[in-house]
């Protein structure tokens, strides 16, 4: 009979509040009669920043606990991923509030919805348990095929909806396919005790062919090439404040089940799913650059953008060390950074009846509003990986990572593709500082949305002048 141990609800505490906060929000949102949704967006927003103090204080610098009988593990890396999480959530919360009360979108259901997906992440980056893996992975894709569809008067945001639902729904049946074939081959569910027969070479073909589709349903998530699919329609035809959200947070999420899944329970398959995650990589380093090149729609072109990339961030893991997670898990939360600065410079420069969404759009920015133009300069260099900002030392890293590992080929290929993303990143600056409009109009925003993508802009800097504190914080997280 086995001995009942209760669980450490301590441990949880982010989870908890998160769950109890949801249900606080859709009610409270009942009870405003005002039309700004005032009372929902500063419950989220302090439930958010609420959350990342509970991961710091019951995640960060102790040992690695677990509990719920093996199924959730609380540790520093835990705590990085959460904080970056919620980080990312209510900085597109805050770009995201003024663009859906324009567009009569200003609902709380939509605050729900986000803390039920951030909910699903957090789950994710605990989830020491395919079952709990799952779960999360759940929670958050159900609430972001609503999300994508909040606006029902949108045709193209209904077909966006209906093709994330559709292949969102077939990469959830190829990785619960996949998991099925590894708990067959290793007789667990939790991830430690996987881990434990893969070293002790038991059923490794089946864990293998299992490892696959587990493989190809994590790509799906991320958006790496060939599973890409879906990332420009829905990006695209989705509200920007939920591709804001869309393009940021969820990228931390994909990492944490790469890292959960793969690296702490199939570490020991590294040389057999290294090759199909360099394929992965070079794939999407090539189509996501390549693509990219000829887009005039400025979303679509962050969409392929991003998949490049999600290239990036798998060469980081590809070289199967805790330096290279360490360097995957910077580039991760890095990029979420400029991703969410990208999308919320698109919301700042839209009004009701008009979406920023064409290069075209950024035409004469420096003469309408030189601050806008500055922030916009800091994010396009980058994404570029130009030296003074953070996107310099995540590639960096990555490629440091992948040197150390023997795998200099593949670090040429990468730079190579970089130096042709340039091109399209350098466009966009074009038109911004070098294309003139006829009578430039001043462009009008509100407070909070100015402030939001000033921080945005200046992070970006800040971390690129000053990147030692978070890169300490990332190797940490993995013992280093």
């Amino acid at each position: 009979m086995m001995n009942f141990e209760m669980p450490q609800f301590a441990l949880a505490a982010p989870e908890i509040w998160l769950g109890v906060m949801v249900c606080v929000v859709l009610i409270a949102d009942l009870f405003d009669r005002s039309q700004e949704g005032r009372i929902a967006f500063f419950l989220t927003q302090a439930t958010l920043l609420v959350a990342i103090w509970l991961a710091i204080s019951t995640h960060w610098g102790g040992d690695r606990e677990i509990t719920f009988n093996g199924m959730y593990v609380s540790d520093s890396l835990a705590a990085v991923l959460k904080v970056a999480i919620a980080g990312l959530a209510a900085v597109t919360l805050g770009y995201s509030r003024d663009y859906l009360r324009q567009r009569d979108l200003l609902k709380g259901e939509f605050y729900m919805l986000t803390l039920i997906a951030t909910l699903g992440m957090f789950v994710m980056a605990s989830a020491s348990s395919l079952l709990v893996l799952y779960v999360g992975l759940e929670l958050l894709s159900l609430s972001l095929y609503a999300m994508v569809a909040f606006d029902r008067d949108s045709r193209i945001g209904a077909e966006a909806a209906m093709k994330y639902f559709v292949l969102g729904a077939l990469s959830s049946g190829m990785l619960l396919y996949g998991m099925s074939m590894i708990y067959g081959a290793s007789g667990s569910l939790l991830i430690d005790d996987i881990a434990a027969r893969a070293a002790a070479g038991d059923n490794l073909l089946l864990m293998a062919f299992g490892m696959t589709f587990a493989l190809v349903g994590i790509a799906f998530k991320f958006g790496a090439a060939p599973f890409h699919m879906w990332i420009p329609d829905v990006y695209q035809g989705a509200p920007t404040a939920v591709t804001a959200f869309l393009g940021s947070a969820p990228k931390i999420a994909a990492l944490a089940l790469f890292l959960r899944l793969l690296a702490d329970g199939l570490g020991q398959l590294h040389d057999q799913w290294q090759i199909m995650a360099i394929i992965l990589a070079v794939g999407s380093l090539s189509v996501g650059n390549l693509f990219a090149l000829v887009q005039t729609n400025f979303k679509r072109m962050l969409a392929y953008s991003t998949i490049s990339h999600i290239g990036f961030l798998f060469l980081g893991l590809i070289a199967g060390t805790d330096e290279g997670y360490a360097a995957a898990l910077f580039y991760a939360i890095s990029y979420g950074i400029m991703a969410a600065g990208g999308f919320g410079m698109i919301i700042l420069l839209s009004r009701k009846g008009f979406e920023a969404e064409m290069i075209d759009d950024m035409r004469g920015l420096n003469d309408r509003h030189s601050g806008y133009a500055l922030v916009m300069l800091l994010l396009m260099f980058s994404m570029t990986g130009i030296p003074g900002t953070v996107g310099f030392y995540a590639k960096w890293l990555v490629l440091q990572a992948l040197v150390d590992s023997g795998m200099v080929w593949l670090a040429v290929v990468a730079v190579v593709f970089a130096v042709i993303g340039a091109f399209y990143y350098l466009r966009v600056l074009k038109a911004v500082y070098f294309d003139r409009v006829e009578s430039p109009a001043p462009l009008e925003a509100p407070m909070g949305p100015r402030v939001v993508v000033a921080a945005n802009g200046g992070l970006v800097l800040l971390l690129g002048l000053f990147p030692d504190t978070l890169i300490a914080i990332c190797r940490a997280a993995f013992g280093l």
